[in-house]
């Protein structure tokens, strides 16, 4: 099924018969359940908005293999324009959703998948870039959506690989036949995995010789007989299945709705298989993917960020404190660091290149920072909203006691802010506030994309340290 619109994509949904459980019962149709409605919400954004005049230079591009026109979010950089069009289009989805959107992580190991199988080819001359270019023409044309899977359960984090008690704690190949292969493992934190079509499974981390079954690249429906995904627990989950005042953002996603994806002995045909034992490259192809999806969080983050301090804004407007100079003083200062987190996403991506495989990939350095700064700058931001809207987000009654007869007018009475705001307006509005400002959204921003060390072990191999140490001795006349 070819998906165009927001009917197709829930209804390819419907169809599929993936296996995803939820506080321990299996989910017959996603679709219709309310924990999963309002990621798949988000996610059908990106559909809604490549088949709208406003952003559909934003959300479509052509095909520089089948010259078609596509979504985005399937398309393969081809020049800095490309690069930066996608962290536009990234925060403009955000304004439309206040949450994550789930289609990033796919869109970056296509891009990250498609660099690395070129740059294999050329060295060992295997045959996985034209396998992969099939498969991308596939996913262009069905405009499936793809999980990015990366993050193994790791186990013991001092241990290799192959070193591990369970062997199945890294995602590897358990036997190789001459059709294809059979994995077994699992992937953690998968982003939209149960309103997912697929996965594109990478390797987590760099791989010596002696994990060759760990060095993995490969697709697989989420459909497949073997794959089983478990659906993460996140911050006040239950208000989905209570109301809608009470949710925050009762029509979209908290997060990106995160899921454990297990694979139990599942085969992948070999027209599937990317990378199978080329340790030598897993390095190679985990820094692409990170650099390329730590682009994008001033995106994102920036998009959720101008919603977050609009509400604040409208927050001290119903409580009568908009006028106060150290409430504008805190919403400039919002505002700034949501600039700042755009504008390093934004210049990463202008200072891109090409690659060896025609693909322009965005400043690895430069990204880095970029992630650095969310993890940074998001706390500060949720901090000051915190801050500008008051005690009163910790401490609001239940959404049935506003519409309780018996203490709902109390409720009316006592929450009311300046005249002529309803009170059920500003419950409404600080909920927002919460819900964006929350547990799950937090640490979604500090370990999304690669934890804060990460980068600063990215700084340390980009950063150019002994050039910049040469430069300051000979400024100061400091002979080697």
């Amino acid at each position: 099924m070819d998906i165009q619109t927001r009917e197709d994509y829930i209804q390819s949904l419907k169809d599929q018969g993936h296996v995803v459980y939820y506080d321990g019962r299996r989910v017959e149709d996603v679709t219709v359940h309310p924990a999963f409605i309002p990621h798949i919400n988000a996610a059908a954004k990106t559909y809604e908005m490549a088949l709208s005049p406003e952003y559909e230079a934003l959300a479509t591009a052509v095909s520089h293999l089948t010259g078609a026109k596509i979504s985005r979010f399937t398309h393969i950089h081809q020049s800095v324009e490309d690069l930066i069009k996608k962290v536009q289009l990234l925060r403009a989805i955000a304004h439309e959703t206040g949450s994550c959107f789930q289609r990033c992580v796919g869109w970056d190991a296509l891009n990250a998948t498609y660099m690395t199988t070129f740059d294999i080819d050329q060295k060992m001359g295997t045959d996985f870039h034209p396998r992969f270019l099939e498969y991308l023409k596939y996913v262009q044309k069905t405009n499936k959506m793809i999980v990015g899977g990366m993050t193994d359960v790791k186990g013991d984090r001092s241990k290799a690989p192959h070193q591990q008690a369970d062997a199945d704690l890294f995602t590897r190949v358990v036997e190789r036949r001459d059709d294809g292969i059979v994995i077994r493992g699992a992937k953690a934190h998968q982003t939209g995995g149960a309103n997912s079509h697929e996965i594109l499974i990478m390797p987590t981390q760099f791989m010596r010789p002696e994990d060759a079954d760990y060095a993995l690249v490969c697709a697989v429906p989420l459909s497949a007989p073997g794959v089983i995904q478990i659906f993460g627990r996140q911050t006040n989950d239950d208000r989905k299945f209570q109301g809608r005042i009470d949710v925050g953002k009762p029509d979209y996603g908290l997060v990106g709705g995160e899921t454990l994806i297990v694979f139990e002995d599942v085969f992948v045909p070999a027209d599937r298989v990317f990378m199978c034992g080329q340790t030598e490259f897993s390095g190679t192809l985990v820094e692409r993917f990170a650099t390329l999806h730590r682009q994008n969080y001033g995106g994102c983050k920036g998009g959720v960020s101008d919603v977050i301090v609009g509400a604040c804004a409208v927050a001290c407007e119903m409580q009568g404190t908009a006028k106060a100079s150290h409430i504008k003083d805190k919403l400039a200062e919002m505002m700034h660091l949501t600039e700042t987190i755009y504008s390093g996403s934004v210049s990463c991506s202008a200072m891109g290149f090409a690659t060896p495989s025609g693909a322009f990939y965005p400043d690895p350095l430069l990204a880095n920072c970029t992630k650095q700064n969310v993890t940074r700058h998001v706390y500060e931001i949720a901090r000051l909203a915190h801050d500008v809207a008051g005690g009163i987000l910790a401490t609001m009654p239940f959404e049935n006691d506003l519409k309780s007869p018996e203490i709902g007018p109390y409720v009316e009475k006592y929450l009311a802010g300046v005249e002529g705001v309803s009170t059920e307006n500003r419950i409404r509005i600080l909920r927002l506030i919460e819900n964006m400002t929350g547990g799950t959204a937090l640490v979604e921003s500090m370990h999304g994309a690669g934890s804060p060390q990460t980068q600063k072990v990215m700084y340390g191999r980009l950063g150019k340290l002994d050039m910049k140490k040469k430069m300051a001795k000979k400024l100061a006349g400091v002979a080697d």
